[in-house]
């Protein structure tokens, strides 16, 4: 796959400064004027402001300008304008109205690699004493932007703009309601669910394992426990372990860790999942603000919104 992964999204917000503090507790390196760095992955998102809180722009990585070529053919074959620079393009989604850029990037490696987590089994012992993670004790910090959620009110267009268009491939559908879909070998990178109004679900952010899912939940929800939205969980599309938090602005972040590869294409199919099946294998049932954020009849009439 040309594509391999997503670079960086830009995130507009009516409160800035309040965001820009949540997204340092949450463990990404502020660099300054709202831009910020993952551990592994470089600067990963910027915060900028907007009247209500939206999705701006998101950059997919390519691995060089060709790639850059051939989705810029595709693009304006399906009518849609592109600013092509070689190194990178640039096209507006038409129906969320997102921009999207594709650029070339170097491909994020974790050197050294993560070691595995030792987990004592039923009749296995793989670590003697007290479990390493205990001696962490310093923040979470997440190693990369995974994936993206939006919410389209054309399902089908903003699909095929991510599909036909730029190359994405469909990891699994919700019934006909969203698709997961991804640019990398990691389940999904992007999905497009159907939705009464265009707006950015959530983002989510690579961590070592479970125990750092719940070790940065953990830490950001002391003292602010009106961040937590639901976790911890394991998802069945995608398999991650989960744990969603809600910014100032009302948009979700998330940590994940351990997430289904795809690492050919013809050896995966994909699954029509029905109902929440997709959503969860096991932990709490989604709440309803999940489902439905409670600010979507204020996005709806474009009313300001810090819920």
């Amino acid at each position: 796959m040309a594509l391999h992964g997503l670079g960086k999204v830009t995130i507009g917000v009516p409160n800035v400064a309040e965001t820009i503090a949540y997204y340092t507790d949450f463990g990404l390196q502020h660099r300054g004027d709202g831009v910020f760095a993952t551990l592994s992955g470089g600067e990963q998102l910027q915060i900028v402001h907007a009247p209500t809180r939206r999705l701006v722009e998101l950059t997919v990585a390519a691995d060089d300008p060709d790639d850059i070529a051939a989705i810029t053919r595709r693009l304006r074959a399906h009518d849609v304008p592109v600013e092509d620079a070689g190194a990178f393009l640039h096209a507006v989604e038409p129906i969320t109205g997102v921009q999207v850029q594709v650029a070339v990037r170097p491909r994020i490696l974790i050197e050294p690699p993560v070691l595995t987590t030792p987990y004592n089994g039923p009749g296995r012992i793989d670590r003697w004493g007290r479990a390493p993670f205990i001696g962490r004790t310093e923040p979470v910090r997440p190693h990369k932007l995974g994936h993206a959620v939006l919410g389209s009110v054309d399902l089908e267009t903003t699909m095929r703009f991510f599909t036909e268009g730029l190359g994405f491939k469909v990891s699994d559908y919700m019934g006909d309601k969203a698709a997961f879909l991804r640019c990398s070998v990691e389940h999904h990178n992007v999905l497009v669910m159907a939705a009464p109004v265009n707006f950015l679900h959530h983002t989510s952010w690579q961590v070592d394992d479970v125990d750092e899912v719940g070790r940065g939940a953990h830490a950001m929800l002391e003292g602010n426990p009106e961040r937590h939205i639901w976790g911890l969980g394991r998802h069945y599309a995608g398999a991650n372990f989960f744990w969603y938090l809600k910014d100032p602005a009302g948009n979700f972040s998330e940590y994940y860790s351990d997430m289904d590869t795809v690492p050919e294409d013809e050896l995966w199919s994909p699954e029509v999942l029905n109902g929440l099946q997709g959503l969860y294998a096991w932990g709490p049932p989604p709440p309803p603000s999940f489902l439905e954020p409670d600010d979507l009849a204020a996005l709806m009439t474009g009313a300001h919104s810090t819920s």
